[in-house]
């Protein structure tokens, strides 16, 4: 949780400063929407090869490099001198973005009983809407007084919570009990394209499409449409982020009740009007209500992600296959962190965001809505009806 409000808060800084970073290095927002999408190619680098990493030498070594990694690039990023500048340090930021996000949520979901991985998988992506508040916070507070660069070294902060990874962060009991089969089984193990992986991979792809599209313009969205100065934008980051606060758990919750699918396609259902509600009105009012649906129903989906994610993978290769279904992820947030933008030019910003978060959310249901006979990660080596889940009827 931790880690994730750490990585949260150091990306969504540079969300809340795409305008003024635009106009510090005299570019448009659609060329800051093209830093938003070579920072998701970094992170599609970061997922998979360290999610093949951790598979070898542990969940825990790789989660630790990569919260160094993504701290120092945030820090690097308050040096930019250039766009390009600002260009290059974001795609390493990705890089860790990525290696963190893949490791972390493949450590968590072997590390806690069957019975709590909804819920343990809800609190972690909970973090998420804490640093999204911190930055906001951050950017209505620090900002104003002491300039884009300061919010960038800030970011620095996290590569303290390597200290606490370090001595107090056990690694996964899964990958120490396969580790020494995998070694010795690396020929006859080889990684199966599953038609429950392609389905995790494209369920992956449209959803971070749909979130990218309501999250990461929404704060240039206040500005441009509705001409909020940085402080006046933070009260609905503020409604849009303890709602998602609130709403992950409780996804987690309803999830344990009812069952991961029909969860899914329910809040995917509801997000469709929540989205008109988000992007078509002029009432400040009704933008309120529209971040707090978006923020505890649409993107309290992603609550659901790790365990999701994790249940399409066996034991051997786990790491590596939630890796390219979060690099996959990150393919599906750069084309929209390019898309909104592009199609705002012919359009407008809430036009825009409105298609493209109705149009992926109806597709991301579809996907949601198959379910595959074979779920290899459902039971784990340390789960007690593990041996009983391997043998095959006659």
């Amino acid at each position: 949780m931790l880690g994730w409000f750490l990585d949260a808060f150091d990306q969504m800084v540079f969300i809340f400063l795409l305008v003024r970073l635009g106009q510090e290095f005299h570019v448009s927002l659609v060329a800051m929407g093209v830093v938003l999408t070579a920072q998701s190619w970094g992170r599609v680098v970061g997922n998979t090869v360290w999610g093949w990493w951790a598979d070898r030498w542990g969940r825990k070594a790789t989660f630790m490099i990569g919260v160094i990694w993504f701290a120092v690039s945030t820090g690097l990023t308050g040096l930019a001198w250039s766009y390009g500048a600002v260009l290059v340090f974001q795609i390493l930021f990705g890089i860790g973005f990525g290696g963190e996000w893949t490791a972390s949520a493949a450590l968590l979901m072997e590390s806690v009983p069957a019975r709590a991985r909804s819920l343990a998988s809800a609190f972690m992506m909970s973090g998420y809407e804490i640093g999204y508040f911190a930055a906001a916070a951050a950017n209505a507070v620090i900002y104003p007084v002491l300039g884009w660069r300061a919010m960038f070294f800030i970011g620095i902060i996290p590569a303290l919570l390597t200290i606490f990874i370090r001595f107090g962060v056990p690694e996964s009991p899964v990958w120490l009990q396969t580790r020494g089969k995998a070694a010795a089984r690396t020929e006859k193990k080889p990684f199966n394209l599953t038609y429950a992986a392609v389905q995790g991979w494209l369920f992956m792809a449209l959803l971070q499409f749909q979130n990218a599209a309501i999250y990461a313009f929404f704060p240039a969205f206040l500005q441009d449409v509705h001409h909020l100065s940085p402080r006046q934008v933070f009260p609905y980051a503020a409604i849009y982020s303890i709602a998602s606060l609130i709403g992950k758990p409780l996804c987690g919750w309803i999830a344990t009740r009812l069952g991961h699918r029909p969860t899914i396609i329910g809040y995917l259902v509801v997000t469709i009007p929540g989205a008109i509600l988000f992007t078509s009105t002029k009432s400040m009012v009704s933008v309120a209500c529209g971040a707090f649906v978006m923020g505890i129903i649409a993107n309290s989906v992603f609550a659901l992600v790790p365990e999701f994610l994790s249940r399409r993978f066996g034991s051997f290769h786990r790491s590596f296959g939630m890796g390219v279904g979060y690099a996959i992820a990150a393919f599906g947030q750069s084309i929209a962190s390019y898309a909104v933008p592009a199609v705002a030019q012919g359009w407008n910003l809430a036009g825009s965001m409105e298609i493209l978060i109705i149009s992926s959310t109806i597709v991301t249901a579809l996907i949601a809505a198959a379910q595959p006979r074979d779920l290899p990660g459902l039971h784990m080596e340390t789960d007690p009806d593990f041996e009983r889940s391997q043998i095959t009827p006659a």
